[in-house]
C-alpha cells in the first residue's frame, strides 16, 4: 500500500478497514488533515462538518466493527456529495441559495440513502456551478473551483469540486452528475475516470419522473475498479423511480472503435485537445482493437448528420434546463440572482411551443435510429471529453475557439451532447497531457444500457495506461 492513507485507492481503504489494519478514525483524522491542507488551493469541497462531529462518527463506526457489524464497502469512507443532491443534515445551495437562512435538508437523495446505508460519513458538499450550468464550477456562494493540476485553471463542471476532491485525494470516490458532459469533462481534465450511466440506472426521486431523463447522477474515481464499485452501490432499481432500471447486464469488451475526432472539423477545437486525444488512440490499437476515423455523424430519417446535432441539442436542453430554471426565476428574491447561463436557457424556453418540443424528439429519435445502426459494425464511439484544454478560470466561459465565435456559454461542449441525446451510457478516461502540462480526457459512448461492457474497456485501459495515473498534481506535494 502506499505510504499515506489517503494515497490508498478506495478498493484498498475497504479492505484495510474491514480488516482493521487501519481505524475508521484513523481514516477521518487522515483526510480531514489533507482536506485542510489542499482544499484552500482548489475550493473542491465545500459546507465542510465541524472536525469533531466527524470524528465522533467515525469512533462509532470503529465500534460497530468491534461488535462485528460492517455496513458495506464504504464503512467509514469520508465522502462529499455533489451540492446539486440532498443529504440529510447538510444544506443543499445548488451555488444559487445563500446560506444565511438556508434550512439543511431533512432527508437524503435516493443515491445518498444508499451510500450511507453502505457505511459513508458525509463530511461536507463538493463546489458546483450556479444551478449546475456550464462546464466551468464558479458561483457566488463559495466562488470558484481550480483544476487539480493547474488551480488557476477550470476545473470543468458541473462535477468540477468532485473531480478535483477524487483527484486530489481529499475523498477516496466522488459522486456526481451529467447532463452535458459534466461527469465526463471535469474526470478529463483533473486525470480520473467518470461515468455517464444509463438514464435509470441510477434512480432519482427527486421532483418530476417521467421527462427528465437527461440528468443522471453517477460515480467518478481514480480507478476502474473504484469507479465499479460506487456505480454498483448507487445503482439498482427503486419502485420510487418508476424508470429506474433492473440489474446491470454484462456484455463483453468489444474491439471496433468508431473515432470521431472534430467531426471533420465541424466541432471547432484546440490543436493540443486533438493532438493528446489522437495519440491516445493507440491504446486501443495495444489492447487489440481496430480505430476507424469517421468524419461525420451516422444519420437516420430527419436527422443527417452532424449538422442536425447542435439544433437538436438546443430543443432539448432549453426544454428541460429552461423548465428548471423557470421554477426558480418565478421566485422574486432569486431572479436577480441567475447569472447569464440560467438567463439563456430561460430565454431559450420562452421561444419554445409543445409543437417544437415534440419535432425535436423526433429528430432525437432518428439521431437514436442511426447510432442503433452504427453499433451494428462498431462497439464504441469516441470522442475528446471537451473541445479545449482548461481554461484560465476567472473567465465565464471561452467564448471562441482559434478563429470560431462560440455563440453560447456551452457550445465549446457541443462534443458531449451526442451522447446525452441518444441515451446512452458514456465513460470518460484520461487520455493524457498537452504541451501545457494539463490532462485532457476521451469519452467513450456504449450501446444502449451497456455500463458494464464499458467498465470492461475502464478496466482495460486502466492496465494498459496505468503511468498516466501515476503523474500525480503537484498539490498533493504539499503534504
Amino acid at each position: 500500500m502506499p505510504d499515506r492513507i489517503v494515497d490508498w485507492n478506495a478498493a484498498e481503504l475497504s479492505a484495510a478497514i474491514r480488516t482493521r489494519a487501519v481505524s475508521c478514525a484513523e481514516v477521518m483524522a487522515a483526510h480531514l488533515d489533507h482536506i485542510d491542507r489542499v482544499n484552500p488551493e482548489v475550493n473542491a469541497i465545500v459546507s465542510l462538518r465541524p472536525r469533531a462531529d466527524l470524528l465522533a462518527e467515525a469512533t462509532e463506526k470503529d465500534r460497530l466493527l468491534r461488535e462485528g457489524t460492517h455496513q458495506g464497502w464504504m464503512h467509514g469512507f469520508p465522502h462529499a456529495v455533489k451540492d446539486l443532491a440532498d443529504v440529510a443534515g447538510l444544506p443543499t445551495t445548488a451555488g444559487l441559495i445563500p446560506l444565511t437562512g438556508l434550512e439543511p435538508a431533512t432527508t437524503d437523495s435516493l443515491f445518498a440513502e444508499r451510500l450511507r446505508a453502505a457505511g459513508a460519513i458525509f463530511i461536507g458538499k463538493t463546489n458546483v456551478p450556479q444551478l449546475g450550468l456550464g462546464s466551468h464550477t464558479y458561483n457566488t456562494i463559495f466562488g470558484t473551483t481550480g483544476n487539480a493540476y493547474v488551480p488557476t485553471r477550470s476545473a470543468g463542471g458541473s462535477s468540477g469540486g468532485a473531480a478535483v476532491a477524487t483527484a486530489l485525494r481529499m475523498v477516496p470516490v466522488a459522486d456526481g452528475s451529467d447532463f452535458m458532459g459534466s461527469l465526463r469533462n471535469p474526470p478529463g481534465w483533473n486525470n480520473v475516470y467518470g461515468l455517464r450511466p444509463s438514464p435509470g440506472r441510477v434512480p432519482s426521486d427527486g421532483g418530476e419522473l417521467f421527462v427528465s431523463q437527461a440528468g443522471v447522477a453517477g460515480p467518478i474515481a481514480r480507478t476502474a475498479t473504484d469507479l465499479a464499485l460506487l456505480l454498483h452501490t448507487m445503482a439498482g432499481y427503486d419502485d420510487r423511480a418508476p424508470l429506474s432500471l433492473h440489474g446491470a447486464p454484462a456484455s463483453p469488451r468489444g474491439k471496433r472503435i468508431a473515432w470521431f475526432g472534430d467531426l471533420g472539423g465541424y466541432l471547432p477545437m484546440e490543436p493540443e485537445v486533438l493532438d493528446v486525444t489522437t495519440r491516445a488512440l493507440g491504446h486501443f490499437t495495444a489492447l487489440g482493437m481496430t480505430v476507424t476515423t469517421l468524419d461525420d455523424l451516422p444519420s437516420s430519417g430527419a436527422f443527417t448528420g452532424k449538422r442536425d446535432l447542435w439544433p437538436a441539442w438546443l430543443t432539448y436542453r432549453h426544454w428541460l434546463a429552461g423548465s428548471s430554471i423557470k421554477a426558480v426565476h418565478d421566485i422574486p428574491e432569486l431572479r436577480p440572482l441567475l447569472k447569464p447561463e440560467a438567463i439563456y436557457e430561460y430565454e431559450g424556453l420562452t421561444g419554445l411551443t409543445a409543437a417544437d418540443v415534440f419535432k425535436g424528439s423526433a429528430l432525437r429519435s432518428d439521431m437514436y435510429r442511426a447510432f442503433r445502426e452504427l453499433f451494428r459494425a462498431y462497439d464504441f464511439a469516441v470522442l475528446p471529453t471537451a473541445q479545449v484544454m482548461p481554461f484560465d478560470a476567472s473567465l465565464h466561459w471561452p467564448d471562441r475557439i482559434g478563429g470560431t465565435a462560440m455563440s453560447s456559454y456551452h457550445r465549446w461542449m457541443e462534443v458531449t451532447a451526442i451522447g446525452t441525446l441518444i441515451n446512452a451510457p458514456v465513460l470518460a478516461v484520461p487520455a493524457g497531457f498537452g504541451a501545457s502540462g494539463l490532462p485532457i480526457g476521451l469519452q467513450v459512448i456504449g450501446r444502449n444500457h451497456d455500463d458494464e461492457g464499458l467498465l470492461d474497456l475502464a478496466r482495460a485501459w486502466e492496465t494498459q495506461t496505468g503511468h498516466l495515473q501515476r503523474i500525480l498534481p503537484p498539490l498533493l506535494g504539499l503534504s
